[in-house]
């Protein structure tokens, strides 16, 4: 049995609108551009968890069920993240206690605005990547 701390599972959802540009989110914490998302809590299962963490950084509810898109490991923070292409149900975005601002953002902008990390995921929600990508990163780069 390892001795090493356990990973911990957080889940992502990116909003996709009706002109293919996703809604990221500018995180008080760090200032840095992500899709919305955190850690799933002990009692919950991973689409309470999505619904939760993408209603609690933008005030959007989204739809279930969303899409798979793609499995990531930080090798350095030992998370895993599993994102989801989501559809807004109801809600209009707005920032809160995790969130500093919201932006509608295309391809190019996702990539020019967040890490590479996680510009990839958002890309590959965008893509609608089936089968969903598996792919490791360090924090800020793809390893």
């Amino acid at each position: 049995m390892s001795t090493d701390r356990p990973h911990s599972v957080s889940v992502a959802g990116v909003i996709v609108d009706d002109q293919g540009r996703a809604l990221l989110i500018k995180r008080r914490d760090n200032g840095k551009w992500e899709p919305p998302g955190g850690v799933l809590e002990r009692e919950e299962t991973i689409p309470e968890a999505l619904q939760r963490e993408v209603l609690e950084e933008t005030g959007i509810k989204i739809a279930l069920p969303a899409t798979l898109t793609g499995v990531y490991k930080n090798m350095t923070g030992l998370i895993v993240s599993l994102v989801f292409r989501c559809e807004a149900a109801d809600g209009t975005p707005t920032t809160g206690d995790e969130t500093r601002a919201l932006r509608w953002a295309t391809r190019e902008e996702v990539t020019e605005l967040a890490d590479e990390a996680y510009a990839i995921r958002v890309l590959d929600a965008l893509d609608a990547a089936s089968p969903p990508a598996i792919r490791a990163h360090d924090g800020v780069k793809l390893v």
